[in-house]
């Protein structure tokens, strides 16, 4: 039995769940609403407050299925009831961030500025010139977000220039001198 599968998902107060008979799965919280159609081979129930997952069957698919079921309705969960947040760090000479309504403007050592549009639900917040921290409700469009943020310059090892995530440790490579 998959470790994570087998756990039930708790909902807290004021969180609706609902799941459809080919598993499409709504959920409405304080801060939005979620809907995603997960795979359909897995038997999700609700019971009281609490969503459990079970597979058909011992197939090495199911299994693999079993525990990416659970954590993606535990991830929709948590994302109406916390919501998700990634902090990009910037590092450099003149590289800086700031906000201009819903547009992100990148200084990276360009010719030109860089900008992004904030995608529907999700909100870049720039913190000082070289903090940025992105926030929304869907877990894996934050991380996506954030990643096509930090694309735009990633860090080089040699002095550590770019940008990166708050968490990310960059190996440093020495100077051939």
């Amino acid at each position: 039995m998959s470790r994570i599968g087998k756990l039930p998902v708790e909902i807290p107060a004021g969180v609706e769940v609902s799941v459809t008979e080919s598993n499409y799965v709504t959920v409405k919280g304080a801060k939005g609403t979620l809907e995603q159609q997960l795979p359909k081979e897995m038997l999700i129930s609700k019971e009281e407050n609490q969503v459990v997952v079970n597979r058909p069957n011992d197939l090495k698919k199911m299994k693999s299925l079993h525990g990416l079921t659970r954590t993606l309705v535990a991830n929709m969960i948590e994302g109406v009831t916390k919501g998700y947040e990634k902090k990009l760090e910037i590092n450099g000479v003149g590289y800086r961030a700031q906000k201009k309504g819903k547009k992100l403007v990148l200084s990276l050592g360009y010719s030109h500025p860089v900008e992004m549009e904030d995608p529907e639900g999700l909100e870049a917040v720039v913190e000082g010139q070289n903090v940025i921290i992105v926030k929304g409700i869907d877990k894996a469009r934050v991380g996506q977000y954030a990643a096509e943020i930090r694309f735009k310059r990633p860090p080089e090892p040699y002095k550590g220039k770019g940008i990166k995530y708050a968490n990310e440790v960059i190996r440093r490579k020495e100077t051939g001198k």
